[in-house]
């Protein structure tokens, strides 16, 4: 990556291990596609719903040469699933990308 990673956390209290967790899922990404520019994550836990738990949302801005790849709204009650759900889809869609050019 040309420019560090950011990851950004929202009502939610920043934790070393999914600091750790998430550099992880980018380095995977930039072995499916090495020329990848920026990688923006936020996780945030927006407020309580009625009928459901405390869901947490993954959003992932990805910086691709001449596009950006957004994937959002990756909710799930563990962080670490939303996560997991939410790189699956960046790969595809980088690996989508890769295959245009």
């Amino acid at each position: 990556m040309k420019t560090p990673l950011q990851i950004t956390f929202r009502d939610i209290p920043s934790s070393e291990a999914l600091d750790t967790h998430i550099r992880e899922k980018a380095q995977k990404l930039e072995q499916v596609f090495a020329d990848i520019i920026s990688c923006r994550v936020v996780i945030e836990q927006p407020a309580k719903h009625h009928q459901q738990g405390k869901l947490f949302n993954v959003r992932i801005d990805l910086g691709v040469p001449g596009s950006e790849i957004v994937v959002d709204k990756q909710a799930n009650e563990d962080v670490y699933i939303a996560l997991r759900d939410a790189f699956d889809a960046a790969k595809r869609q980088l690996e989508d990308y890769a295959r245009q050019l």
